[in-house]
């Protein structure tokens, strides 16, 4: 059975009917993959500039606290030992610590697709005309998606930033702007719902199946 999905335009309604390829959202759930991917993808997010102080970078403790014998005391040969308030901490960790998990390309994408197919079984796609406003205005933007019946999470995916509707939606609590280019797992799962122009669409076709699958078709 072909895949479809209705465009609408500013007002709510239908303005046509797009088939869409199998290859990109006929594809079957692979949990452990996205699980993969999107560990992956929040650990290559970390900087790893996180960093300790040893026993030795710590300022202070160079004369030994008391003598060695007669005092009672255990031995100490400095106040910055790890086992003595403000001392170095053991084994923290250092900038060179690196996080970075590579993951090939067709992971990514089969990844991302086995998303995009899911969430159209479940009805959470959408396909709009276009988006844009007259004035930088949050109130353009909220009528906007009010007429558009969008829910508090969306995540509106477009084939460029228009300046206009960014400045007006950036107050809009819960809708985030993405471009088809950047799109990921991770993204699309923060969303309750994902919204493309058809523009969008297209480039996010091209990126995923290249030019021969990014022709979409009107019934």
């Amino acid at each position: 059975m072909p895949l479809s999905i209705d465009v609408m335009n500013a007002k709510g309604e239908k303005s046509e009917s797009l088939h869409l390829p199998e290859e990109v959202f006929g594809v079957k759930p692979h949990s452990r993959l996205v699980h993969e991917v999107v560990n992956a993808y929040l650990a290559n997010t970390r900087r790893g500039t996180h960093s300790t102080k040893t026993r030795g970078e710590v300022s202070g403790g160079g004369i030994k606290p008391w003598k060695q014998k007669h005092t009672g005391n255990a031995r100490a040969g400095s106040i910055r030992s790890p086992l003595w308030r403000h001392g170095g901490v053991i084994f923290g960790p250092k900038p060179h610590h690196g996080y970075l998990q590579p993951v090939p390309r067709q992971k990514r994408q089969l990844a991302l697709k086995a998303i995009l197919s899911d969430y159209l079984k479940q009805g959470r796609i959408r396909v709009v005309e276009g988006v844009s406003v007259s004035e930088p205005k949050t109130k353009n933007a909220a009528a906007l998606v009010k007429k558009l019946g969008l829910p508090a999470k969306s995540f509106l995916v477009v084939d460029k930033i228009d300046p206009v509707f960014e400045k007006a939606s950036r107050n809009l609590e819960g809708l985030r702007v993405c471009l088809a280019k950047d799109l990921n797992g991770y993204h699309v799962l923060l969303s309750d719902q994902l919204v493309f122009t058809k523009a969008g669409l297209v480039t996010l076709l091209k990126r995923l199946e290249g030019e021969g699958a990014a022709a979409l078709s009107a019934n």
